[in-house]
């Protein structure tokens, strides 16, 4: 397992790619390699090592799945239960999917709930205070119908391991996982993260140019209610320590079956670059027949990547802090320690030619919560555009990622509704079109969120 060999892939990479910072961690039987190239920041450098601290992004859902976890083993949580068991509280647009939904459903994003509640930066915005505005959220399909990822059902979440323990959830976290599992760098809140070397996010302005993301990830003053989803920050190094955990036998922390039991498929998903289903939390991949669990984290400027192998005892971990580069950039280490480590070379599917009739039948506007999605056609090729809505980013008084410009798509050979993004900062994404009973198009996934058809191009 040669150090020179992946160090000087990621240093070729990050540079190709212009990334200031990048930490990449590679675990083998046992033995961990690590390759960083770059600063910490542009204005404060500091060399990165697998020391420095990253936003995980949803990667940190891995640790709330886990927790919960725990308590299931303790007998606390049953997964099969209601949320209102733990969460009475509990209220939707909808009261019946209120009653219904599971905790499975929100470990495996079945619940039914839309990506997110738009942090209006007003109000209660604790985990409690998530709960009360939940009313709110859209509500996209029956609980258990469908897959579509899910941060406000990982907050949720986070407040049943709250209500169960007693405790704030942060520190629910330490005891049942953190601390257990010997996770010295793996934490929540700016307060830790500022003790440490920590590495800034940059986002690419109009121009091309590098400007410092603000805030930093999803740490923002008084606001807690997303960290069940996304508020940790971590090294290469502990993601390893963290790996290593998902490898063994639960380490008297999670009995080995209920560890386990989160790399089992409990839901199918279909044309997705993020994996072949869901276990408990973990993406599925098939990789000719070794069986892979990974997750992969975005925030502002920042990107995150974890892959393990059970049956290779393998893992690989990617951190990069730049925006949208820093996602091909983690793709791309994932790829090659796969090819390299594993001798898994991934297959490479060529796009159907432009046809115009199947272009009309997805044209159109496509929404979630906070993001807009544009399919266009020119008349000689498809793209894809997505971005934050203009209505929430002249609200915000913060800086925001820049949206993704248009970028073609091709139709994937099949029933015709799988696509791939062949261009730009989400090149290689794929998903599909959703049709209804009459066979009209009514939403398009991405990145495993349900984008619903506002309007209906002709």
């Amino acid at each position: 397992m040669s150090q020179d060999k992946l160090s000087e892939f990621v240093t070729s990479q990050a540079t190709e790619l212009g990334v200031p910072g990048v930490a990449v961690g590679v675990l083998l039987d046992g033995r961990e390699i690590y390759a960083s190239h770059g600063v910490t920041s542009l204005a404060n450098p500091l060399p990165v090592d697998e020391k420095t601290l990253f936003p995980l992004a949803s990667v940190s859902k891995t640790f709330t799945a886990t927790a919960l976890m725990c308590l299931v083993a303790q007998g606390k949580v049953d997964l099969d239960a209601p949320v209102r068991r733990y969460v009475p509280e509990l209220k939707l647009a909808d009261e019946r999917a209120a009653a219904q939904i599971t905790v499975l459903n929100l470990l495996n994003h079945t619940a039914g709930l839309d990506w997110n509640l738009i942090d209006d930066g007003e109000g209660d915005r604790s985990l409690a205070g998530l709960v009360e505005k939940l009313p709110g959220l859209p509500l996209i399909a029956p609980p258990g119908a469908r897959a579509s990822y899910s941060q406000a059902g990982y907050n949720l979440a986070g407040r049943i391991v709250e209500k169960v323990t007693g405790l704030p959830f942060e520190q629910a976290m330490s005891s049942l996982v953190l601390e257990p599992v010997g996770l010295e760098d793996t934490v929540y809140g700016l307060a830790e993260v500022m003790i440490r070397k920590f590495a800034v996010g940059y986002n690419r302005d109009e121009n091309g140019a590098l400007r410092a993301a603000r805030p930093w990830n999803a740490f923002k003053e008084g606001a807690r209610g997303d960290n069940p989803g996304g508020g940790l920050a971590s090294s290469v190094r502990d993601l390893l320590r963290w790996a290593r955990f998902q490898l063994g036998d639960g380490d008297d922390v999670l009995p080995a079956a209920e560890l386990h039991r989160m790399r089992e498929q409990t839901v199918e998903m279909r044309g997705s670059t993020l994996g072949d289903g869901f276990g408990i939390c973990w993406f599925l991949h098939d990789f000719d027949g070794l069986h892979g669990i990974g997750s992969g984290g975005s925030g502002n400027g920042q990107f995150a990547e974890l892959l393990i192998v059970p049956e290779r005892n393998f893992a690989v971990a990617s951190l990069a802090n730049v925006g949208p580069d820093g996602y091909p950039f983690n793709q791309s280490v994932v790829r090659w320690a796969l090819e390299h480590y594993l001798g898994f070379v991934e297959k490479t599917v060529e796009p159907l030619p432009y046809d115009k009739a199947q272009a009309q039948q997805v044209v159109g506007h496509y929404e979630i919560d906070a993001l807009n999605l544009d399919i266009a056609t020119d008349g000689t090729r498809l793209t894809l555009e997505v971005g934050i809505k203009p209505e929430i980013r002249e609200a915000s008084d913060e800086d925001m990622p820049p949206d993704y410009p248009a970028a073609s798509i091709g139709f994937l050979p099949g029933d015709g509704d799988d696509y791939v993004i062949t261009e730009g900062g989400l090149k290689g994404q794929r998903g599909y079109f959703s049709r209804d009973a009459n066979g009209t198009v009514t939403g398009v996934d991405l990145a495993g969120r349900l984008f619903g058809r506002a309007t209906h191009a002709s």
